[in-house]
């Protein structure tokens, strides 16, 4: 009954954390003129501030010597902090840049990356609907590669960025505040580096465009730890699989921004790569709900068999 409270308490957080990535296209935008590096430098050191108030409220400090005591979480956390840091740069550049469409893609890939990460390092197995996915995937990303005239970098690098951002989480098992508070730990240094040799060069754009700017600035500090908290909380409970079934949510809603609100180009090979990915995400969906069934089943004939029987009533 616990695993099942925290398999369910697993996927509310997946949830929340895949529905706010969805919309934050609307937010990078309202920061500019900042150019991505400085937004990504902002994120830096004002996550680090918002997740310091919450530890500071809920008093979770124990972690700290924790990580100080063991030198390979420190290093999984430093990976960790490189490796999203990547990721963050390269989605704040490309829907700034009118990729928006091209950057959902990344996270549609980015199921099938995880899965597949989940067999290579894991040891996972798949089933073959799993497999087949993945093999559609596969050509789904061959087909775009050729309408766009080259391999669809942006797309690619957000998805194995971040699934290899999640596998990394998975083998820290740190709870998600924790986690974040020590990978924004980590950035805050060269991030606020940056910042003020920026200020120094009087480039800058955080006093220069007015205190809305500012406050936008500022605010990226919640948009980035909030729905990664979640994510974080979401990794250690749920299964890396079940986790990337959870990840097409935020691109579906980044697709339909892509194309609907900033009206970027559709032209037939993306469709038909695009459809592609979306077949796979199906198949995966319906192998997923048919095997839940069946563990359900399952599980109900084995706790029937494990009652006692009921005492006859034998007449005296």
């Amino acid at each position: 009954m616990k695993a099942e409270n925290e398999q369910r308490t697993g996927l509310l957080y997946g949830f929340g954390a895949y529905g706010m990535w969805g919309l934050v296209p609307l937010f990078w935008p309202l920061i500019k003129p900042s150019g991505a590096i400085e937004i990504l430098a902002h994120r830096m050191v004002w996550s680090l501030g918002a997740v310091g108030i919450a530890l500071l409220a809920l008093r979770r400090w124990g972690w700290i010597s924790e990580m100080v005591r063991h030198p390979r979480k420190l290093g999984l956390t430093a990976l960790a902090a490189t490796v999203i840091s990547v990721n963050w740069g390269l989605y704040i550049w490309a829907v700034n840049n009118g990729q928006v469409v091209e950057a959902s893609l990344g996270y549609f890939i980015n199921p099938l990356v995880t899965i597949a990460i989940g067999v290579l390092v894991l040891a996972e197995r798949l089933r073959r609907a799993q497999w087949a996915a993945v093999g559609i995937g596969f050509a789904a990303v061959l087909v775009l590669a050729v309408g766009y005239g080259r391999p669809p970098w942006i797309s690619l690098t957000l998805a194995f960025s971040f699934a290899t951002y999640g596998l990394i989480k998975k083998k820290l098992d740190m709870g998600g505040l924790e986690s974040l508070a020590a990978e924004t730990a980590l950035q805050f240094l060269p991030a606020l580096g940056y910042l003020l040799w920026l200020g120094v060069q009087g480039r800058s754009t955080f006093a220069s465009e007015g205190l809305g700017h500012s406050a936008l600035l500022a605010a990226t500090g919640l948009v980035t730890a909030i729905p990664l908290v979640c994510f974080g909380a979401a990794a250690i409970r749920v299964p890396l699989s079940t986790l990337g079934l959870l990840q097409y949510l935020a691109p579906l809603f980044q697709f339909a921004l892509g194309v609907v609100y900033f009206h970027e180009a559709m032209p037939p090979e993306r469709w038909a790569g695009f459809s592609l990915v979306w077949a796979a995400l199906v198949l995966l969906t319906w192998d997923a709900l048919r095997t839940a069934r069946r563990s359900r089943a399952l599980l109900a004939e084995a706790a029937a068999a494990a009652r006692p029987p009921a005492p006859s009533r034998e007449p005296a």
